[in-house]
């Protein structure tokens, strides 16, 4: 009888393989090493710096060519973090101190890792592990120590923090699955795991569980249920054996529908689009069969760098996600940055409150010198397709006619000096305030479209922080007063003959979008491997069903009988 391990499944899916313990230690190494003179291990470090950066930069085209593309985004990353010159300035600190130079780099990576790990947001704190990954990297080539050699078996990776280069650097097939100490969801491991489709269970930090799990176990994982078996019986095994089988029934029932438009049986239709952090993710999200990109999170534009990226960066990156998205949308949210996604160049003041703070387009409106550039560079994307901007955290009608301002701005200062500019952009906003919902009606005699943001709206309208594992109970997008909210959005758009549309979690799940189909959205924009699964629910409900299941949904008054009436009627 296999011993039974539970965490939180984040990518469902069922895997078997055989445990490969991730995040070698170098401590035997360490010990070892005999250090030369001081300029000596500059230069070791030096070189090894350079020679990381060079196999980083193999890597990427390698996964680029397997069409890889969010990996090799990340990878590109820890590139970025390889030859930043602070690293390298930190790096020869540390040789005056320790005359080491793998001991300076474990611990230059190593301080800047703690600072991540202090912010406040939870993208940044993960960030951390990608910091002392470069800097493992960096240490073993200068010790000389190579990667384990990976056999025929299929192994499942587990570690307290594995490093996002170890998933990226081998290939799928090799892969069973992922089981990470961390409760991070947001960590690259888990989002380049993700994207492969990879099954994955976090948080068995708590109360160590992971050390139950030994290298070479055989284990079967289940990532739906956040269950672990360690060391099944052969009848455990031949059970689970029947639903892989299922699941590899079900993935290529998915892969069937990638072409198939999300029409519901009585001819309504809704636009499935994809959220993206990177011009290199819409290859992805188009092999799901995304219509387009329902939201580019500009921010990773401004992440992992010294200094604002200019115009002509911001251009580059948006013209190619334009050109990609082949004559279909795709929407551009302006920089989402602030409080609690502080950048070093930006000077933001630490905030006891950030998620109300100094954010969004509360920075746009007073940092021209930000937002101008962006704005110019969307304009000027829009030449190449379809581009439209969307504006975060807007809460009443004066700063959006200030944004308004601010693009004609732009227009002006694009047509004086020369260049070519989309005059047809749209220009929406997102809901994800109370008090924009609250407002929708009269915010649709402004906008072009508005695109409903559940992961703040639900936090707000519920007053529960979506980052406290102590109150997740409470955070639940079928909250009848988050429901409420949405309709009177959607309705407020159809009303005036603009289009509404989800940009939040909740678009991607299914039994959420017949209810949205029903309330009368337009589009839903998911991380794309769940565009399957939600195109082909909407594909078998018809929008009379669904209507008839809405208005039993509104006569409800509990967020959890609703979610249980729509599993059992849907």
């Amino acid at each position: 009888m296999a011993e039974v391990i539970r965490g939180k499944g984040v990518i469902s899916g069922i895997a078997v393989g055989k445990i490969m313990l991730a995040g070698q230690n170098l401590d035997g190494y360490l010990v070892h090493y005999k250090a030369g003179s001081k300029e000596e291990e500059k230069e070791k470090a030096r070189a090894a710096l350079t020679a990381v950066a060079e196999n980083l930069r193999t890597s990427i085209e390698r996964l680029k060519k397997q069409g890889m593309v969010e990996q090799a985004a990340i990878m590109e990353a820890h590139r970025m973090m390889v030859q930043d010159p602070m690293m390298e300035e930190n790096i020869m600190a540390k040789i005056e101190e320790t005359a080491s130079a793998p001991h300076a780099v474990l611990k230059a990576a190593e301080a800047q890792a703690v600072l991540f790990e202090q912010m406040a947001d939870e993208y940044f704190a993960a960030r951390a592990v990608d910091l002392r990954d470069v800097g493992k990297r960096v240490a073993k080539f200068i010790l000389g120590v190579k990667e384990p050699e990976i056999g025929d078996e299929k192994v499942i990776l587990c570690g307290r923090e594995i490093e996002p280069s170890v998933i990226a650097g081998m290939p799928t097939e090799n892969i069973a699955g992922v089981l990470l100490g961390s409760g991070s969801t947001t960590a690259h491991a888990v989002i380049i795991a993700k994207a492969r489709a990879i099954p994955t269970i976090v948080g068995l930090n708590k109360e160590d569980r992971i050390d139950k799990i030994k290298d070479g176990d055989h284990v079967i994982l289940d990532g739906e249920r956040g269950e672990i078996l360690v060391n099944p019986s052969a009848e455990e095994r031949a059970r689970y054996d029947e639903r892989i089988r299922k699941q590899q029934e079900l993935a290529a029932h998915y892969a069937a529908l990638k072409d198939l438009p999300a029409v519901t049986p009585d001819g309504i239709k809704i636009d499935l689009m994809a959220n993206i952090g990177s011009h290199m993710d819409v290859d992805n999200a188009l092999s799901y069969g995304a219509e387009g990109v329902g939201l580019f999170r500009s921010e990773f534009v401004f992440m992992g760098r010294q200094d604002i990226p200019n115009e002509e960066d911001q251009f580059k990156a948006y013209k190619e996600a334009v050109e990609k998205c082949g004559g279909h949308l795709c929407v551009i949210r302006t920089m989402d940055i602030g409080g609690d996604k502080p950048l070093p160049y930006l000077n933001i003041p630490k905030e006891e409150n950030p998620f109300l703070g100094y954010r969004a387009v509360r920075i746009s409106l007073e940092r021209h010198d930000l937002f101008l550039p962006q704005l110019k560079a969307i304009l000027r994307a829009g030449v190449y397709g379809k581009a439209a901007i969307m504006i975060p955290m807007i809460i009443n009608v004066a700063e959006f006619k200030k944004v308004k301002e601010l693009i004609e701005e732009a227009k002006l200062e694009l047509a004086h000096e020369g260049k070519s500019y989309a005059d047809n952009v749209q220009v929406g906003i997102m809901v994800e305030t109370p008090a924009a919902a609250i407002m929708t009606p009269v915010f649709a005699k402004y906008v072009d479209f508005f695109s409903i943001g559940t992961n703040d709206l639900v936090q707000y309208t519920l007053a529960c922080d979506r980052g406290n594992a102590s109150i997740s109970h409470l955070y639940n997008h079928f909250n009848p007063a988050v429901l409420r909210l949405i309709r009177r959005t959607i309705t407020s758009a159809r009303e005036a003959g603009i289009w509404a549309g989800m940009c939040g979690e909740m678009a991607s799940d299914p039994n959420a979008a017949v209810l949205l189909m029903a309330m009368g959205i337009h589009e839903l924009s998911m991380s794309a491997p769940s565009i399957p699964r939600v195109k082909e629910k909407l594909r078998a409900v018809s929008s009379i069903q669904a209507k008839e299941v809405l208005s039993d949904v509104m006569k409800m008054e509990d967020a959890d009988e609703i979610k249980a009436y729509l599993q059992k009627v849907l």
